[in-house]
């Protein structure tokens, strides 16, 4: 009966130990996130003025003769 325990109380500490080392990653992983995410944000508005650039630019062009 004690030899069960202590395999049952080494088993809980294998999972509590399992769960620090998940939490751990899962907080490095939605800092990672976060920091994807606003470099997204941060394209997406650099390429939407680059595109109104382009536009700008382009409407100063002269129109091609056929």
């Amino acid at each position: 009966m004690l030899n069960e325990l202590n395999s049952l109380e080494s088993k809980v500490g294998q999972v509590v130990a399992l769960c620090e080392t998940l939490r751990t990653e899962n907080d490095a992983l939605r800092q990672r996130l976060a920091i994807a995410e606003a470099d997204k944000q941060e394209l997406t508005e650099r390429m939407a003025a680059a595109r109104a650039r382009i536009e700008q630019l382009a409407e100063q062009l002269p129109e091609a003769k056929a």
